[in-house]
């Protein structure tokens, strides 16, 4: 039925490739494929390009910017440090050109629609060697996760999110109310969010609390 039919918009910089992508899906009863005029009802976003570039990171955090927050990534070139950079970016599926066919696309698709990730086989286990390296020697080091939030960070929007103001839960931490006031004035600005409640909904979906 329609209405169980994962929403699919279909975004690349060569009209070739997104028309083909799109037909290809069209042809799938897992998946609906919208245009841009529907992009808001969008639940997976598929970006087609040749490599991970500025260009193509920019393109990825411009989709969920405006609402798409599921994205899958199809590159024709991918190499261990373009693999980071698009999961970086935020990306809940990456798949090799080459591997990309209807069916590998649609079983990507549906499992990002689920919230869940996916890459190639064979590059996940350096991926996981990359982000623990990360995570070791320069996020450790500066106080910061992989998440982007610091511990302090954390415990701030974790407390916010249980009720407590900023009086108690300075008092709670041992900070004082600016120190509290800054951390939450940071997160706020830094993420481009428009309140503490906005945050504390932020760091749920992140699954950060």
């Amino acid at each position: 039925m329609t209405n169980s039919r994962v929403k699919v918009y279909v975004y690349a910089t060569d009209p070739v490739s997104a028309t083909g992508v799109a037909g290809e899906l069209r042809q799938r009863s897992e998946v609906l494929v919208v245009d841009e005029s529907e992009f808001d009802n969008a639940q997976v976003a598929v970006v087609v390009a040749d490599e991970v570039d500025a260009a193509t990171i920019r393109t990825v955090r411009a989709i969920q910017r405006d609402g798409c927050h599921r994205v899958v990534m199809v590159v024709t070139r991918l190499d261990d440090a373009s693999l980071l950079a698009a999961v970086e970016a935020g990306s809940c599926g990456i798949l090799r050109r080459s591997e990309a066919v209807p069916e590998r696309i649609v079983e990507t698709v549906l499992t990002a629609a689920k919230g869940d990730g996916s890459v190639p086989p064979d590059l996940l286990g350096r991926l996981l060697d990359q982000m623990s390296r990360l995570q070791r020697q320069v996020l450790a080091p500066r106080g910061l996760s992989l998440s982007g939030f610091t511990d302090r960070e954390v415990d701030v929007l974790r407390l916010l999110s249980e009720g407590w103001d900023t009086a108690e839960i300075a008092d709670k931490l041992s900070y004082s109310e600016r120190t509290v006031k800054n951390v939450i004035h940071d997160i706020t600005a830094r993420l481009q969010l428009r309140n503490r409640s906005h945050a504390v909904a932020y760091a749920v979906r992140q699954g950060l609390i």
